[in-house]
């Protein structure tokens, strides 16, 4: 049998194989399971997102029409070093 067809064959048994899985073995969430996890999913981003923005607000550049470059915390401790 030449090398392609043992490929080819191969391929359809992977195929069978993951549908198989898929169909008969793979425990699938029911629909509030899924809108469960989505509301997790959200809250969680909203909370990161939320502390990424204070971080940064704090700490880094949160007013660009001023010519201070550091703001907030970062830009006192530098006036009081100065």
């Amino acid at each position: 049998m030449p090398k392609q067809a043992i490929n080819v064959a191969s391929f359809k048994t992977y195929l069978s194989e993951s549908y198989n899985e898929l169909v008969n073995k793979v425990s699938w969430p029911t629909w509030k399971e899924l809108q469960g996890s989505a509301i997790v999913v959200l809250v969680t981003a909203l909370i990161i997102s939320l502390v990424v923005f204070v971080m940064d607000y704090v700490f880094g550049v949160h007013n660009m029409t001023n010519t201070s470059f550091w703001k907030g915390i970062l830009g006192f401790i530098y006036k009081l070093m100065s």
